[in-house]
């Protein structure tokens, strides 16, 4: 086709932008399909495994390893959500009554005297008497007031009843794409046209994706069980918290926010050891402790257990959890790492997007990358886990042919 001289470097650029914008567009009006539906594909990938296991060794049928796969994910979630909801009310009996004015005086009191321990406080605003603080005198006519208190719990209603919703059709949908995920997986590479060149491209692109979700959320979440049972252990021996495990439980899922998720997990024990430990110190140990954990496990676990390849520089994360954020809300944040880890390896597998790729990673992840795509060229059904084994050996012949 003969080069269009209106088509310049500038107008180039503006339909990609305005195709951008629109993709932009599409993914927030059609938040309500495209959440559950990439929660379900991530699952996918992730579980895909343990259903092949089943089916090859124990010799289920394929759809009663789906099932089976499906329910276990179930029962784990319950889990989480019954931790939740148990400590909820072991909370609220640890707290004074804040319903009551005497209630209310005695939780300044008490947080007064704690912060007076550590620091000098000033009488102008922080008095001895809780009626002589205009802030003390605000939160409880909030707390006094009936409509506050119906709009509250209407909230948590509403989004209690709407994520188990979503989580109900996820679970729908991650059956059917593990059930016909073979099926499907051929389909898409049938999009990219007849040539075997063209769709053994796909494979080998839809195989690098599948492995670095994989990958990532594997140990991600090892990691974060892991982080949980650290933190769990020492708040619970050490420092003596009255909600040891509820705080571990929370670490685990907050950490798959990156930076913003270690961070509001560290601020409920700091505060259940300002409120309800000896000594104040105990909040100042905490948050010692926390941070070297954090830090140990953001700059020195993650990279060994992960690889160099998985790696995402910080301005490429930041930039990633405010897009998904913004376009999907709260399950943006949580989808921002798998999304991104994806979407390098997709652009790490197709030449003419690799520089996307380096882009995104580090420099010790863009020798990595190299390396690592030698080592698996001839490795096809381990790559993908979405072909049958004679699809794969097909695959890998033709390659080495």
């Amino acid at each position: 086709m003969a080069n269009r001289p209106y088509m310049t470097v500038a107008t180039r650029v503006g339909l990609n932008l305005l195709a951008l914008l629109g993709v932009i567009i599409a993914l927030y009006l059609g938040r309500s399909i495209f959440i559950p539906l990439v929660i379900a594909i991530l699952l996918a990938a992730l579980v895909w495994p343990a259903a092949y296991f089943l089916n090859k060794w124990l010799h289920l049928s394929w759809g009663t390893s789906c099932f089976l796969v499906v329910i276990s994910l179930v029962i784990l979630n319950l889990a989480i959500t019954i931790g939740f909801f148990v400590a909820v009310p072991r909370m609220l009996q640890d707290l004074p009554d804040l319903r009551t004015s005497d209630g209310q005086k005695e939780m300044y009191r008490k947080i007064r005297e704690k912060a007076g321990f550590a620091i000098p406080l000033d009488q102008t605003y922080f008095p001895a008497d809780p009626l002589d603080s205009k802030a003390f005198l605000y939160i409880q006519q909030t707390l006094e007031n009936g409509t506050y208190v119906a709009n509250v719990l209407w909230s948590i209603g509403y989004y209690g009843n709407s994520w188990l919703w979503q989580w109900v059709l996820v679970m729908f949908i991650l059956l059917f794409v593990l059930v016909d995920g073979q099926m499907l997986s051929r389909r898409v590479v049938e999009i990219f046209g007849p040539s075997k060149e063209a769709q053994t491209m796909a494979i080998e692109t839809l195989a690098e994706m599948a492995r670095a979700v994989r990958t990532f959320l594997v140990w991600r979440t090892l990691v974060n069980f892991a982080l949980a049972i650290v933190v769990g252990l020492t708040y619970q021996w050490v420092f003596q918290l009255s909600q040891p495990w509820t705080w571990a439980l929370l670490t685990a899922v907050a950490c798959y926010v990156p930076y913003l998720g270690p961070i509001v997990a560290g601020i409920p024990p700091v505060f259940d050891a300002f409120l309800n430990s000896p000594s104040p110190y105990y909040a100042l140990g905490i948050l010692v402790f926390y941070v070297a954990v954090i830090t140990l496990e953001g700059y020195v676990l993650v990279p060994v257990v992960m690889g160099r390849s998985m790696e995402l520089n910080a301005t490429t994360v930041m930039l990633a959890c405010l897009f998904w954020e913004l376009v999907w809300g709260l399950p943006g944040l949580f989808l921002a790492m798998p999304l991104m880890a994806a979407l390098k390896a997709i652009c790490a597998h197709v030449p003419g997007w690799r520089p996307w790729a380096n882009l995104m990673g580090t420099e010790k992840a863009e020798l990595a990358m190299e390396k690592a795509r030698k080592h698996r060229a001839h490795d096809s059904l381990e790559d993908t886990q979405l072909l049958t084994p004679a699809e794969a050996e097909a695959i890998a012949a033709r390659k080495l042919s």
